[in-house]
């Protein structure tokens, strides 16, 4: 299983804009989408990973737990739909309805928005502020395929619970490991490998 890491895009980068159709309801998804939260967290996954595989049911109790809090989600998936078919928008939404998701997962086909955002892995996370300021990205925790550390997302927990409190999250963030996203030939960003 190669491993690739995030790329740690620099604290305190806007939000790249993006609009983009939720697999599940159809819905258009903009940044706008969550203008009355105070933080917003974009998490880049995909379903056949084996790294996303693993952390799949924590991802979505994030999402209940943090349901009737201030905080938006969104996951996207960005790649290559036509070589990687279990990423493609019909197979993400059943990965809607069997993990559980109640967020949106939206399918980037054309991979500017996964550019925009530096991702570089599956999963890879985004958590931005109420200004939309890059705050946290980095791990969900410890837990890797194979080993046996809790599956309970404390680091990126830790991110949300400070960013709702407004309160400053450490810089000192352990990047994101996982499956690189699935490029489409020749569209590789300059920052990937």
């Amino acid at each position: 299983m190669a491993r690739t890491m995030s790329t740690m895009l620099d604290l305190g980068t806007k939000a790249p804009a993006f609009e983009l159709t939720d697999v599940k309801t159809d819905e258009t998804i903009t940044l706008e989408t969550f203008s009355s939260k105070s933080a917003l967290l974009v998490m880049f996954i995909c379903r056949h990973c084996p790294f996303v595989k693993h952390v799949q049911s924590e991802l979505a109790q994030i999402g209940k737990d943090y349901a009737d809090k201030s905080l938006g989600i969104v996951a996207i998936s960005a790649n290559d739909a036509d070589k990687y078919p279990d990423d493609a928008p019909d197979s993400l939404k059943n990965m809607v309805d069997e993990v559980g998701f109640v967020f949106p997962l939206c399918h980037d086909a054309t991979q500017e928005v996964a550019k925009s955002y530096t991702a570089a892995c599956t999963p890879d996370f985004f958590l931005f502020d109420g200004d939309r300021h890059l705050v946290y990205r980095g791990q969900l925790d410890d837990s890797r395929p194979g080993n046996d550390d809790p599956l309970n997302g404390k680091d990126l927990r830790a991110a949300i619970d400070a960013a709702l409190a407004g309160q400053p999250i450490a810089p000192d963030q352990m990047p994101s490991v996982g499956c690189n996203i699935k490029w489409k030939p020749g569209n590789e960003p300059a920052y990937f490998g």
